[in-house]
């Protein structure tokens, strides 16, 4: 298990077990939670109270029949069988719930060129919010840059520093519209992060604002 210092906020966590994220923020708490003993415990518990507020509001709901679980157990015998259950995922550099959502794990990422040794791959989600997962080559330097919202970086390989901070596999950094940062991958491999944004980032320099619309970010 990853030795975990950067974890997600209660109210991130509220939000996943109140199902009322983007899907590409719910990625990211999947990722982490997966590999993070204690949000996954903080989890549980909201999960828990969410549950509860459930049972007293339904407390006056309509009764379900007596033979309601024997008819749904019947429905699902008799629906179309797909075939045998898929293998399970092999421990990777991904998450699991990563490796659900790509297919595999960084075998299957077709990475693209974003400049200066910098590789991404854009993740499949709703418009509401983006993921990527990048690829920051030992010792680089990602370019200057604020938030026009909510961006969440969560350690998948290797690690990086930012502020004097360092974050290493599974810890998340939370950047929102007051921090301008330039995260530097550690010199001892590649940094590969999970990187999801509500809203596009405001580089500093001419070079990355130029190249934003077609890197998407």
């Amino acid at each position: 298990m990853a030795n975990i210092k950067h974890h997600l906020t209660d109210e991130i966590l509220m939000g996943y077990s109140a199902g009322s994220l983007p899907e590409a923020f719910n990625l990211m708490v999947a990722a982490h939670v997966s590999l993070c003993d204690e949000c996954r415990a903080r989890l549980a518990a909201f999960d828990s109270v969410g549950g509860a507020v459930l049972d007293e509001t339904c407390a006056d709901a309509a009764p379900m029949k007596d033979d309601a679980l024997a008819a749904t157990l019947a429905l699902i015998a008799g629906g179309p069988m797909d075939g045998a259950a898929p293998a399970p995922r092999k421990p990777g550099v991904l998450p699991k719930p990563l490796q659900d959502y790509i297919g595999g794990d960084l075998e299957a990422i077709r990475w693209r060129s974003a400049g200066l040794g910098v590789k991404q791959a854009i993740l499949q989600t709703s418009p509401d919010a983006s993921a990527r997962l990048l690829l920051i080559p030992a010792g680089a330097a990602m370019p200057d840059h604020g938030h026009g919202g909510l961006e969440m970086t969560m350690v998948l390989q290797g690690a990086f520093v930012d502020d004097g901070e360092r974050f290493g596999r599974g810890d998340v950094e939370i950047a929102t519209e007051d921090l301008d940062h330039t995260p530097v991958a550690d010199i001892g491999e590649d940094c590969i992060c999970l990187a999801v944004t509500d809203a596009p980032l405001k580089f500093k320099s001419l070079l990355p604002r130029i190249a934003q619309p077609f890197l998407r970010i």
